[in-house]
């Protein structure tokens, strides 16, 4: 399939700060309801030594009269049409909760192409193997509100505002859709390395769920466990950033990552 244009490109990723000449890239993937403006603070903390790209799915804030994706897949083949073939900078993928799984359909088509990622981040999601049923998307809004704050992840304030639920509410659910009725197809597992990262408080996940990513790569594993919920990421952004720096500086053994 044909590379996109740059201003496609521009379309789906968010360059908040700028990067040295060199600096290897980080692509984040949010969670579901998430925006590329989650990764703000990730950006301001490991620029200028690490480029952080965020990506912008369809249908929130200036892509909200985008449609959504069909499914986690379709959502992969879009990021994976949009990344520069040519392009030979070091790629790594840290996605958070739903964007973990989009991350690993991603990680899968960079390495069918040769592209492998020299590193992926999975946060907050249980490894791909390890199925639950959940049915969080046919909930009402009451419902949906409920797993908001059940998760710790949403500004309370915004859940009393009716404006702003209207256009919360539709991405939302069409997110946990696509997440929810994901199921990993057949394939090989990775090479690349993966750092799986979880709260251990997460109601979402159990450390043993979290573990499961070790069987999706044949490649180096670790597992990184920190105090704190689903959004443990949040309160723990200085000891996240710090094992984000250090495992991209494995990469860039040159450049000088700053806080």
């Amino acid at each position: 399939m044909a590379h996109r244009s740059s201003a496609e490109h521009k379309l789906w990723m968010r360059n908040f700060h700028p990067a040295k000449p060199g600096a290897p890239r980080l692509l984040c993937l949010p969670h579901a309801g998430g925006s590329a403006s989650f990764y703000f603070p990730v950006s301001a903390a490991l620029a200028p030594g690490v480029e952080v790209l965020a990506v912008q799915y369809p249908g929130r804030q200036d892509r909200r009269l985008d449609p959504s994706a069909d499914s986690i897949e379709a959502l992969a083949d879009e990021l994976f049409r949009v990344l520069d073939p040519q392009d030979d900078t070091p790629l790594a993928l840290f996605g958070h909760s739903m964007g973990s799984v989009v991350g690993f359909e991603l990680a899968r088509r960079l390495e069918a192409a040769g592209r492998p990622p020299a590193v992926f981040f999975a946060s907050g999601r249980r490894g791909p193997s390890r199925v639950r049923t959940e049915f969080v998307h046919r909930r009402d809004d009451a419902g949906l509100i409920e797993e908001m704050k059940k998760l710790n992840g949403t500004d309370l304030a915004l859940l009393d505002d009716r404006e702003m639920l209207d256009l919360i509410m539709p991405v939302l659910r069409a997110d946990y859709r696509l997440v929810e009725t994901y199921e990993r197809g057949p394939g090989p597992r990775l090479s690349c390395p993966v750092v799986a990262m979880t709260g251990d408080a997460d109601p979402r996940v159990t450390i043993d769920e979290a573990r499961g990513w070790a069987e999706e790569t044949s490649g180096a594993f670790e597992l990184l466990v920190h105090p704190g919920g689903h959004f443990y990421l949040t309160s723990q952004h200085r000891a996240v950033n710090a094992q984000i720096r250090e495992h991209l500086s494995r990469l860039a053994p040159h450049a000088e990552a700053q806080v």
